[in-house]
């Protein structure tokens, strides 16, 4: 059955992802974001969400700057949080379902074993702080799904591979940790999962949280050698500890899913990390 879809932060990489798939989908796509639409007042986006009036929400807005968020607590919290309080009062009083995106900062990331949606979450950043306010407000909707991921890459905005594709063809040598462990995320792969799971769960039935990732681990040190390698540059990339190179906001030292609980309940294939980073490293080769 078609649903009216709305699906925010829709500039970003994963909105801009489902927006080009959305056409091999039979819904109806409405898209917004902060340029149009303030969805954490209140009064705006309820006023908002009542005109427009959409079956389901994909939430994918986001504030996103981890360092940032240390100096500017209270607009991430803003945007983090307030942004699902204000979509979980709408699906509440209207019945409606919310897909939400999180992240593996939701997590200490000081455990070596692949996390499970029941590890128990401890943030030790304000961009993780205020995303798990995040997932609480849609906890309290009777229909959702939070959809946990990490190492978000694609051909849009700005993210590890572009950075490192423009800084291997401007160094002759990279400095890049290899003590940090987690699963690159091709956006593409997730958008895709995102719809066919609405589309295998056409009654919602499916309420709570769940890990996606690609499949596979990797150091950034690994992430950023496959990147060369499958570019063709020559720069010479050194590993390094953490330490080297101090940030305001801590990293997860190992931020791997489980993702058997995604795949079983929705009977999802899921790409390895490195089949997805071939494709997207050729599209963006070909936009150049």
């Amino acid at each position: 059955m078609p649903q009216k879809i709305l699906v925010t932060g829709a500039n970003g990489q994963l909105g801009s992802e489902i927006r080009l798939l959305s056409g091999n989908y039979n819904h109806e796509f409405l898209y917004t974001d902060i340029d149009e639409t303030d969805l954490s007042e209140r009064d705006s986006a309820l006023s908002f969400l009542a005109r427009v009036n959409p079956d389901i929400v994909i939430n994918c807005a986001a504030y996103t700057a981890v360092d940032k968020a240390e100096e500017e607590p209270d607009t991430a919290l803003k945007v983090n949080a307030g942004i699902p309080t204000n979509l979980a009062e709408f699906a509440t009083e209207n019945n409606k379902f919310i897909v939400h995106l999180s992240t593996d900062y939701v997590f200490s990331g000081m455990y070596p074993l692949p996390l499970s949606e029941s590890d128990p979450t401890n943030p030790k950043s304000v961009y993780g702080i205020t995303k798990l306010e995040g997932e609480k407000a849609i906890q309290h909707i009777p229909r959702y799904l939070i959809l946990r991921t990490s190492w978000l890459y694609s051909v849009f905005g700005n993210n590890f591979v572009k950075t490192m594709l423009k800084l291997l063809y401007e160094k002759d040598e990279l400095k890049v940790v290899f003590d940090q462990l987690g699963s690159p995320t091709y956006a593409t792969d997730l958008a895709t999962a995102i719809l066919q799971i609405i589309d295998r769960s056409p009654d919602q039935s499916v309420s709570g949280i769940y890990h996606y990732a690609n499949e596979g681990v990797a150091s950034w040190y690994d992430f950023a050698f496959e990147i060369q390698e499958l570019a063709g540059t020559h720069c010479n990339i050194n590993p390094v500890l953490t330490g080297e190179f101090p940030r305001p906001a801590p990293r997860p030292v190992y931020s791997v899913f489980n993702k058997e609980k995604v795949k079983q309940t929705f009977g999802l294939t899921i790409p390895h990390w490195k089949t997805s980073l071939g494709i997207c490293i050729e599209k963006i080769m070909n936009q150049h």
